[in-house]
């Protein structure tokens, strides 16, 4: 993945307390690179962590872990999360979530901001990822 550009992973506890940790961390990565959506990147990262630890099997064990890996090529970030998945849940958009909406924004917030993004099931679990264009 070096060639791809990956900047850092890191290892998190899939507990509340540890989104702060994680980023901080993306923060720290993105610092040098003059993005101009590591804003958006940060918040997208809080969703993703957020979601992961309240409806994965990385958040129902107590001791569940989250991989976030950071990677930048040509100017567009991508981030990937991952968890543990779950048999019971999939990664969905809620019907009927808006901007005024009072949660279940986290996946909304994700399509309206992001270039692109997704999930897949991997041998470690599941990946949700997105993407930012620098331009």
């Amino acid at each position: 993945m070096r060639a791809l550009g990956l900047l850092g992973q890191v290892e998190v506890p899939a507990q509340i307390a540890a989104v702060p940790r994680a980023r901080h961390y993306v923060r720290d990565l993105l610092k040098g690179l003059d993005h101009p959506h590591t804003d958006d990147a940060l918040l997208l990262l809080t969703e993703l962590v957020t979601n992961a630890i309240r409806h994965s099997d990385s958040g129902r064990s107590s001791d569940g872990r989250i991989i976030i890996a950071v990677a930048h090529h040509l100017g567009t970030l991508h981030i990937d999360v991952v968890d543990a998945g779950s048999t019971g849940q999939r990664p969905s958009l809620r019907a009927g979530v808006s901007p005024d909406s009072g949660g279940g924004r986290g996946l909304w917030l994700v399509q309206e901001l992001s270039s692109a993004w997704g999930w897949y099931e991997a041998l470690t679990g599941r990946v949700v990822w997105f993407q930012l264009n620098g331009k």
